[in-house]
């Protein structure tokens, strides 16, 4: 039987375009899977921020930042807490992927043409010990064009290879099953999803309209996590977090279902780590959501109050942007699901950003002038709209009348205006005072140290309850579902290996799908800025050691 193509790849997010982009170059050819359609050519990867992971860049030296690949390992090691025996391969994969964020990663992705906003983000700062868990520098590159400026270029040289004959398209192909033939998975089958002209991230028609089957000389998974299927999460939910929250809202759409995962382990692939994950807690309803249940992230700054649900401060070192996974292993030890932010608009106008290509027109839109009339605006455009017509939001000119927003976004009325007043009456007191015991006091003026939180990132120390910086501002935060952080295991060439530790004959994974390398590159938590480059480093891997390994 003939072979349809060199190899096939399974998903169209940025592993898989990546992939398709070095077997091309290659002069492989290959056929393209994806179960949604044509329009939603790049995956998860178009609705990010587009943050990247550099070490010791040239936007970090401009910054003055003192960044080194030594730093950057200790940072990673000490992120990952590293401690099973199926952690060989994603130790292996970390200590690769710091070589590359130190090494060729910017210098290969700037002559494709991607480009980097000039000030970094300094992103999980951790706030323990120096082995610890955090970024002691900052690090986050913000890619000008934001995920879609991310995914352009590999997009591009894909769609040369289909001018050139040597990849063939195939959206609305869901896969079912994975078959072998004299020891060899070689076959990929499944099912002709009828054609949908939805919009990017909408639920696509289901209705089967036909089947399919193809043949190649190697198959590589890059189908991504399990984010966007609720129970899978909870099923897979680890006891050390606590119970799974009640309610969650989506980072990512319903098609981010995990179901090719469990083709691929039920072909012989060894899925591991999958109890490690990544959800944030500083989740908002979308306003105008674009898949069900649409969350969008709170990229905040150091300032806000965070408080409990019964309006508790949370415990040192859990600030906001300090320890994504720490703070939510916290919150679930409380017995809620949710949590608040509150400050006032000269902090939410200095400190709020909002994750998402869409929820920011000027970096996405590559516009100088947008982004200096961002700089300028009292609150910046998007963050206004969730003021006005968020779910979550509270914003009124007095405490008494801000708490009672508060509660009535809840079931039950947990907080209570004196025990808040006197919270952020004891704070303001400290801010007045050169000296202080508060540690979050501390880090605010810590990150104004560096000139780029400075700048565009915290706001200057000031009273929260000082009228001239109102109105007030309350924002429940929920748990927001992302990212898987393991997967099926690999080698260092991304050959997916079994339970006995063998290769999967002819069977490579790469991006979230592969843990983002190894099945876990990034241990229990992750630095930020590491999904998208995780994507592009392990899928450029999966796709050149494949079209070494065809005829």
């Amino acid at each position: 039987m003939a072979y349809d193509a060199d190899v096939i790849v399974i998903g169209a997010g940025l592993a898989g375009l990546a992939a398709t982009a070095e077997l091309v170059d290659a002069g492989r050819k290959v056929i393209l899977l994806d179960q949604e359609p044509e329009q939603s050519i790049g995956g998860q990867a178009h609705w990010s921020f587009g943050g990247l992971f550099f070490v010791n860049s040239p936007e970090q030296r401009r910054m003055r930042i003192k960044d080194s690949h030594a730093l950057a390992l200790q940072d990673w090691m000490g992120t990952a807490g590293f401690d099973r025996a199926e952690d060989h391969w994603p130790r292996r994969w970390a200590e690769a992927y710091v070589d590359f964020a130190a090494g060729e990663k910017r210098s290969w992705l700037h002559k494709q043409g991607v480009r980097w906003f000039p000030v970094v983000g300094w992103a999980e700062r951790g706030g323990y010990d120096a082995n610890g868990h955090g970024n002691s520098v900052p690090r986050f590159h913000i890619t000008w064009g934001t995920g879609p400026g991310l995914v352009a270029p590999f997009e591009r040289r894909v769609r040369e290879g289909v001018a050139r004959g040597l990849v063939q398209l195939k959206f609305r192909h869901r896969v079912t099953g994975l078959s072998r033939s004299a020891g060899t998975v070689d076959t990929v089958s499944g099912e002709v999803l009828e054609p949908s002209g939805v919009e990017r991230g909408r639920a696509s028609s289901r209705t089967v309209a036909g089947a399919f089957e193809f043949r190649a000389q190697a198959v590589i998974v890059t189908s991504g996590g399990i984010g966007g299927n609720h129970e899978l999460v909870r099923a897979n939910w680890p006891e050390r977090l606590g119970n799974p929250p009640e309610r969650m809202i989506s980072g990512v759409p319903a098609h981010v279902d995990g179901e090719m995962l469990a083709i691929a382990e039920g072909s012989g692939a060894r899925l591991i780590n999958r109890d490690r994950m990544w959800h944030y807690t500083e989740g908002i309803q979308n306003w105008n959501p674009i898949w069900e249940n649409h969350g969008i992230r709170i990229l905040p700054g150091p300032s806000s109050l965070w408080l409990d649900a019964r309006g508790n401060r949370l415990p040192v070192p859990l600030f906001p942007g300090f320890d994504t996974l720490g703070t939510l292993e916290h919150i679930m030890r409380t017995g809620y699901d949710y949590t608040w932010f509150v400050l006032d608009q000269k902090i939410i106008g200095k400190e709020f950003a909002l994750s998402g290509s869409e929820q920011n027109p000027d970096l996405t839109g590559k516009s100088v002038k947008g982004v200096f009339q961002r700089a300028r605006a009292d609150v910046p455009g998007p963050v206004q709209a969730f003021m006005d017509k968020g779910a979550d939001f509270v914003v009124e000119k007095d405490l008494g009348a801000l708490v009672r927003g508060m509660n009535a976004l809840t079931k039950e009325p947990l907080i209570d205006e004196a025990a808040l007043r006197r919270e952020i009456t004891s704070r303001d007191r400290e801010i007045a005072n050169p000296f202080t015991k508060d540690l979050q006091v501390t880090a605010v003026r810590g990150a104004r140290a560096y000139l780029g939180d400075k700048l565009i990132r915290t706001a200057t120390p000031h009273r929260i309850l000082d009228p001239k910086a109102g109105p007030l501002i309350a924002v429940r935060l929920n748990i927001l579902t992302r990212k898987t952080l393991g997967g099926l295991e690999t080698d260092l060439s991304s050959r997916v290996l079994t339970e006995g530790g063998d290769p999967l004959s002819g069977v490579y994974a790469a991006g979230e799908a592969a843990g983002f390398g190894g099945g876990g590159v990034h241990g229990y938590r992750s630095l930020e800025g590491t999904f998208l480059g995780g994507c592009l480093f392990s899928g450029r891997t999966a796709g050149r050691a494949a079209a070494k390994a065809v005829n």
